[in-house]
């Protein structure tokens, strides 16, 4: 099946009931979730409440047991590639190959996605990131900053339609967390559609303008941010009260 990019009325990501355990753990339990294109989409959810694992399934690097899954109109399991090739991938705790140097790394991730290695591309993120000081080193001995910013110029040199961004702000100081925001905002102006998974409950309410709370694999809410705050008060608030925490 070939790729078509959603319009901005089409729903960029529709999932549906969808079912994966790991033994005897449910880690996603019927999760529906539906994100149009040109959001910003949070998914928010204490430790174990499924989201690597739906981020994962969203790319087709894990085969959901039931419900089922469209990205840009197409299925994970059946299309990764396709999937791959057209998103910005940052996933959870992974970093560069070892001994990779950056322009060795962002060239293989464009040659991965089937398109041609661009060196200004590569500088301007290098630039933007101020990694050229790390530029001849080895991915093994940058510091755990460094190889997540790498991480993040792997997701955004190509500028794909659709970005699926597991916890992109650990490791980064203030500034380049700044950074990286306004960068968000303006690829979702420009139309792009950017999915965030964190346990920043303040980072996904400044800057997430829908929001779904993910626990024990259920989805427990889903909607706009600002109607979730009309409804339960502060994100902090609702978020607790959600997945059923109590203070005393």
């Amino acid at each position: 099946m070939g790729f078509k990019r959603p319009g901005l009325t089409d729903p960029m990501i529709d999932v549906r009931g969808a079912m994966k355990a790991y033994g005897k753990t449910l880690a996603l339990d019927g999760a529906d979730i539906t994100v149009k294109a040109g959001s910003m989409f949070g998914i928010i959810g204490p430790n174990g409440a499924g989201k690597s694992t739906l981020m994962k399934a969203l790319i087709g690097s894990v085969k959901l047991d039931g419900g089922s899954i469209r990205v840009m109109g197409l299925n994970p399991a059946q299309d990764p590639l396709s999937i791959k090739a057209n998103t910005g991938i940052v996933p959870e705790s992974e970093t560069p190959p070892s001994f990779l140097k950056m322009d060795e790394f962002l060239d293989f991730v464009m040659q991965m996605r089937g398109l041609p290695t661009d060196r200004a591309l590569n500088e301007r993120w290098i630039d933007f990131f101020e990694m050229g000081s790390n530029r001849g080193n080895i991915a093994k001995d940058l510091s755990k900053g460094t190889r997540q910013k790498l991480m993040l110029a792997s997701a955004f040199v190509h500028e794909p339609p659709l970005f699926l961004l597991d916890e992109p702000f650990i490791n980064l100081d203030p500034v380049f967390q700044k950074k990286i925001k306004e960068l968000l905002k303006g690829y979702v102006k420009g139309g792009r559609t950017i999915v965030i998974s964190t346990h920043i409950l303040s980072l996904a309410s400044e800057i997430c303008d829908r929001i779904a709370v993910l626990n024990k694999g259920k989805v427990l809410w889903s909607g706009p941010t600002s109607k979730l705050r009309e409804e339960m008060g502060d994100l902090e608030t609702a978020f607790l009260k959600l997945i059923g925490y109590v203070q005393e």
